[in-house]
Formats: C-alpha cells, structure tokens, sequence
C-alpha cells in the first residue's frame, strides 16, 4: 500500500480539542479515521513549531488519502498537506524510466 506523510497544524479551537481528547485520544480518532478508508496508521508524533503533528501511514491509494485529508481538513479544525512517499525501490524504478524532458531556455535535440 502507498505511504503518506500527512503534516498537520491545529486551529486554536483544534488545540482545545487535542487538550480535551488527549494526544492518545486523538491518535484512536486518526486510526479509526484511516481504518475507515482502508488505511493503516504507521507512526504519529507531536511537534514544536509550524507543524503540530507529523503522521506516516499508509492508504490504498491516492483517491483514499484524499478523502481523509478532505474529511479532515472539512472540520476546520485542523489544516493538513499530504505527500506521498516513495520507497527506495520505486526511486530506483522512476530513475531506470529515464523520462525525457527539456529545460527551459535549453537547445531542442537536433532531428535526424
């Protein structure tokens, strides 16, 4: 299954939520929430500064993470950006496609 690296930073009303429910209430809400979309909860930490948590999990596919990240960010309580996350193996596979692409500004490929 895919993986996410959802970050996420609480409204001040999001933050007396988290108060009241607890970071381990909060945690059984997101497992709950990404069982619900056939999802799976790797790891969730709190942080200082910007972002309020970081959570890697795991979701069927792109749709799925973006119905989570819609749900969520819906409440109003909770401002979300999710990026998905390749593994070393998929790196070494987009690298061996060798994708063809021109830089702006540079020369065309002479035709033969």
């Amino acid at each position: 299954m895919p993986k996410f690296l959802i970050e996420a930073a609480y409204s001040a009303e999001g933050l007396r939520g988290l108060a009241k429910d607890k970071g381990s209430g909060r945690e059984a809400a997101i497992k709950d929430a990404l069982q619900a979309v056939g999802g799976r909860l790797d790891s969730i930490f709190y942080a200082l500064g910007e972002s309020d948590v970081f959570v890697i999990c795991e979701c069927p596919d792109h749709v799925s993470a973006a119905s989570l990240a819609l749900a969520v960010s819906s409440s109003g309580l909770v401002r979300t950006k999710t990026i998905p996350l390749l593994t070393v193996a998929e790196v070494d596979r987009a690298l061996a496609m060798q994708g063809k692409y021109r830089a702006p500004g540079t020369a065309r490929a002479a035709k033969a």
